[in-house]
């Protein structure tokens, strides 16, 4: 029997058994899936990628070029994972990150430009609100409809996973979802002023022609094309499953070990993820050594699926628990990454010019069972509370921003395009609003107050907004607003709408200006999944839990 007579078998088998018990059905399912992904996107071994070398001599002092700049990017990383935010974890040590604020500016007031990573991650290379062009919700397989009423078994969840499968039908292949290529990303600035521009790790913001980031200005691309960080039962890795998380029984039978360089085959990558993304942005570093170069760097790390190099899982305490102790592990690879991008610097005589910025696409989530990921805020990714939205962002660049600088007031992730446009004396785009603001002002040239008077987040019905010290959210499920006076209650444990009810007009007002100039998003949402505001996704539910929906 072929291959193919075998999977059709195999997909009829499990459409026979839809009436079956849910723990028969669902792994059979989803293994199915998985084989589909293999004969799609064959993987060949591990092989040297073939990275674009600088010119052999500069033409100026790396002093007197414009700024190198790195983003690295960190996925899910909370707010209480950095010693120099929060109070860490105490058995999980970040001395490179926490150097790396030392020697340059933290920001204490950081956000990410969504609370979910692709819209945050479209916000940041645009420095744009991802709702002007249409980027509302996250690109998400189809098939997710189908699939995601048989990852909860019936009587499982109080608050229900909701889907619309009837909306399925106005939405393209996976790899289509993306963003429009007419947006201008930091790489396209950034080019015509000599930048050779780089982007290493996770995209998640389409996979065809027009919108891989080879058309979204980036000369080189070495992109995620899947999600493991080592196979499964690698021996040099510790794996950690949350059963209780239907997400993560859809990722593990799903994802795979694999990469592509310039939209090329899949191969294998070599190592650990982390590891090997920072290999070759090491290598990026020394081939550009002698022209400025942007090199946006997005690990996949610490996202789920949970996996550690067992080297770093055996250095950790062994009185954490076992999830705790992956999760630590992996954020120690995250440290040693930026640990390892410094050294290369210098090595190279890169150090004082370049502008180095750490941030995270959003908080920390809720389901992977870890209580402490984003304290002291509540909330999770996928929750506008602060704990979804409030990140770590640090900037180092010795040569322009002084060493041991806390800047208080708010800064976004969409201000990275207009701050690194002006670093390097770029112009940025005039047909179009841009919402980030330059930094630069603030950090160097002593410029007083604060860069943003108002900023907004948007997902569907579920929206925010804060200005001169309010906050604002609003949704439609639950049909409920929680207004915060964050100044005096940075926790938001004091919900004021009942007692302030000019201050809530006068947000809400502002949230229906911003979103008359929105766009109609570019596909619909068909998935909203429940997420509860102060507890873990493994703790047991409460007639009380506060609660929003996330759509997807």
């Amino acid at each position: 029997m072929s291959t193919r007579r075998k999977i059709l078998v195999a997909l009829g088998l499990v459409t026979a058994a839809a009436g079956a018990l849910y723990a028969f059905r669902l792994p059979i399912m989803l293994n199915a899936l998985g084989v589909i992904t293999d004969l799609r996107h064959p993987r060949a071994p591990n092989h040297p990628v073939p990275w674009q070398q600088g010119p052999e001599t500069a033409a100026q002092s790396a002093g007197e070029r414009p700024p190198n700049i790195i983003v690295v990017l960190v996925d899910d990383l909370g707010f209480n994972d950095i010693r120099s935010y929060g109070a860490g974890n105490p058995l999980v040590p970040t001395p490179n990150i926490d150097r790396l604020a030392a020697e340059g500016v933290r920001f204490d007031e950081g956000y990410s430009a969504n609370a979910v990573c692709s819209p945050s991650r479209a916000s940041l290379l645009t420095g744009r609100y991802a709702s002007r062009f249409g980027f509302e919700f996250t690109p998400t397989p189809g098939r997710m409809a189908q699939v995601a009423p048989m990852l909860v078994a019936p009587g499982e969840r109080r608050l229900p996973i909701i889907t619309h499968p009837e909306r399925t039908k106005d939405i393209a292949d996976f790899d289509d979802l993306g963003m429009p290529a007419s947006e201008i990303t930091i790489a396209e600035v950034l080019k015509p002023r000599g930048y050779h521009t780089v982007h290493i790790g996770k995209w998640h913001l389409g996979g065809t022609a027009e919108t891989r980031p080879q058309n979204q200005g980036f000369d080189e691309s070495l992109y995620m094309e899947s999600g493991l960080y080592l196979p499964e039962h690698d021996p040099r890795v510790e794996n950690s499953k949350q059963d209780f998380d239907p997400i993560d029984r859809f990722l593990w039978p799903n994802m795979r070990y694999a990469t592509s360089y310039n939209a090329g085959p899949w191969f294998e990558p070599r190592g650990y993820l982390t590891d090997y993304y920072t290999d070759e942005a090491i290598e990026v570093i020394k081939a550009n050594r002698n022209r400025p170069f942007f090199l946006y760097l997005a690990h996949w790390g610490v996202h789920a699926p949970l996996q550690a190099l067992k080297s770093d899982y055996d250095a950790l305490p062994a009185t954490m628990s076992h999830r705790e102790r992956v999760y630590g592990a992996m954020v120690v690879s995250i440290d040693r990454s930026i640990g390892r991008i410094m050294d290369a610097l210098r090595a190279q005589s890169l150090d004082e010019n370049t502008l180095v910025i750490l941030t995270s696409d959003n908080g920390a989530p809720g389901y992977l069972g870890l209580p402490d990921l984003n304290k002291p805020y509540r909330g999770w990714k996928l929750t506008l509370f602060q704990g979804g939205v409030r990140v770590p962002y640090i900037a180092r660049w010795p040569k322009a921003l002084a060493a041991g600088t806390h800047f208080a007031p708010a800064v976004s992730s969409i201000d990275l395009l207009p701050t690194f446009a002006a670093a390097a004396g770029a112009t940025l785009p005039t047909d179009r609003p841009i919402d980030g603001v330059n930094l630069l002002p603030f950090l160097r040239d002593g410029a007083s107050g604060a860069p943003h008077d108002v900023m907004f987040w948007r997902d569907g019905s579920y929206e925010m907004v804060i200005a001169k010290g309010w906050k604002l959210q609003r949704a439609q499920r639950p049909d409920k607003v929680w207004l915060y006076h964050l100044e005096q209650d940075p926790t938001e444990q004091h919900e004021l709408s009942a007692s302030e009810p000019a201050k809530l007009a006068e947000l809400k007002a502002l949230l229906d200006a911003h979103n008359a100039e929105m766009k109609t998003p570019l596909w619909p949402s068909f998935i909203e999944f429940p997420v509860r505001v102060d507890k873990t996704l493994d703790a047991p539910e409460a007639p009380d839990d506060e609660y929003v929906y996330w759509q997807n």
